[in-house]
């Protein structure tokens, strides 16, 4: 028989022997629920420079001929236009000037400059040189290219049955710019978005002045993209001619 301590008998034990009650373990784990996400907050978006809302505004009017060549442009009716003050209205009209779009007046206005029939021939002369060489380079063309030339062509379409001449202008303008871009000349792609304005601005007056070329311009255009897609360079060549030649003739009022 062991001999017990004394102090077990009588039930108490001595502190060596007293235990500290543990904690049990359990099977809860700590779960790391997810933060709400934080509110995201978008600041106002920023209107453009005063000047810039300017610049635009009469730019966008004066290829889509609201403002055309020949009319006066005065500081204090623009201002009121685009709910400015007459500081920016100026820079725009210095940009513009230089542009080639309007003609200064001092203390009088800007005068919007119709097209020239100097500019016309010098802008028809270019094109030709450009397009030309782009769509014999088309040839071979790609699925890419022939499938980018059928979406513009119906856009085209499009909008001429909405009656947006301003934005059948653009698009009959995206669909020459892409042939370019296909040539992959870098240097013939920036000199001919140069011509960008000039051209819009042709066609609206085109479009408006002789309403059944529009259907025309529709027809060629699926003339060329047919001979792109046979791949008949000779024959592309030949429907670029024709065809923006004809815009010479036009703009210039050699024929109805």
């Amino acid at each position: 028989m062991d001999v017990l301590n004394p102090g077990v008998i009588s039930g108490v034990l001595p502190s060596r022997f007293r235990t500290v009650p543990r904690m049990r373990s359990c099977c809860i784990y700590a779960v790391c629920m997810p933060a709400a996400p934080p509110v995201v907050t978008h600041p106002p978006a920023k209107q453009p420079p005063a000047a810039e809302r300017v610049y635009t505004h009469i730019k966008q009017a004066v290829l889509d001929r609201r403002y055309e060549g020949g009319t006066l442009l005065t500081e204090g009716d623009l201002a009121e236009a685009v709910g400015v003050s007459r500081t920016p209205v100026r820079e725009a009209l210095l940009r513009l000037e230089v542009e080639g779009l309007i003609k200064l007046y001092p203390k009088k206005g800007a005068l919007v400059l119709a097209v020239s029939a100097q500019e016309i021939a010098d802008v028809v002369e270019t094109r030709l040189l450009v397009e030309e060489f782009a769509a014999r380079k088309a040839v071979p063309a790609s699925a890419k290219l022939i499938a980018r030339l059928e979406e513009l062509l119906d856009e085209q379409r499009r909008q001429v049955a909405a009656g947006d001449l301003a934005a059948v202008s653009v698009a009959d303008r995206c669909f020459h710019a892409e042939i370019v871009r296909n040539a992959g000349n870098e240097i013939l792609s920036r000199l001919y978005d140069q011509l960008r304005d000039r051209q819009l601005r042709m066609g609206v007056a085109v479009m408006e002045a002789h309403p059944g070329r529009i259907a025309a311009n529709i027809t060629e255009h699926t003339e060329l993209l047919e001979a792109i897609r046979a791949g008949d360079a000779d024959g592309a060549a030949q429907v670029v001619r024709r065809h923006v030649s004809r815009v010479k003739v036009l703009v210039r009022g050699e024929d109805r």
